[in-house]
């Protein structure tokens, strides 16, 4: 049976839509279900169906309003340094060990290897954990670098590697450099400044060259 190009778009929109409800960012669900409605939206209105067609345009007001409210919301971003030993530090890498090792692959944690240990918050929400230690010649070497799955919108990433640079530096830093054993974590460190140094690391410097 061929499809028609309605039919097409009708099932496209169907598949955007079904994508956007798997997403666990609220950012990139908005995006993907203001695309989703959006193409609804036109299926409707091509169609005839009016009802459908009104529906995703109301979606898509909504996803707007949102997409609005989020990047035009000012957070407060802070660190929280931790112990070695925290307990609760302990317990956050336990329960999001699965995730974890999506991005760092084979990570185990080594309370012996930190020189550097904050969670970071957004709006007094733990958003993520960055773990660090002194490596040789005035190198910060990434031991773990984690977002929760709610705030992937790499703000935290441009936090720690933008806004706390200064901070490394005053504590004798001058490049950070990050492992990079997943296409999605490499695509975050590009992002975020890092170049490619060799197989598995990024390095980002933090002095004026």
């Amino acid at each position: 049976m061929e499809l028609s190009v309605y039919e097409i778009i009708g099932y496209l929109a169907s598949g955007i839509i079904a994508v956007s409800m798997t997403m666990s960012s609220i950012v990139k669900f908005r995006w993907i279900n203001l695309v989703g409605a959006s193409t609804f939206a036109t299926y409707g209105i091509l169609i005839g169906a009016l009802p459908v067609a009104l529906l995703n345009g109301f979606i898509v007001a909504v996803d707007v309003y949102y997409l609005l409210r989020i990047y035009g919301k000012k957070e407060l971003f802070e660190t929280l340094e931790v112990r070695k030993d925290n307990r609760y530090l302990m317990r956050f890498l336990e329960f999001h060990d699965k995730e974890i090792q999506k991005f760092f692959p084979g990570f185990a944690y080594k309370p012996e290897m930190n020189t550097i240990s904050f969670f970071v918050l957004r709006n007094t929400n733990i958003a993520g954990i960055f773990l660090a230690h002194q490596g040789k010649d005035g190198c910060l070497r990434v031991g773990l670098d984690y977002v929760v799955p709610e705030y992937r919108d790499y703000k935290n990433g441009k936090f720690i590697y933008h806004s706390l640079k200064d901070e490394f530096v005053k504590g004798g830093f001058q490049k950070i450099i990050s492992p990079g054993l997943t296409s999605k974590h490499v695509s975050y460190l590009k992002r975020l400044g890092f170049s490619k140094t060799n197989a598995d690391l990024f390095e980002k410097s933090l002095v004026n060259k």
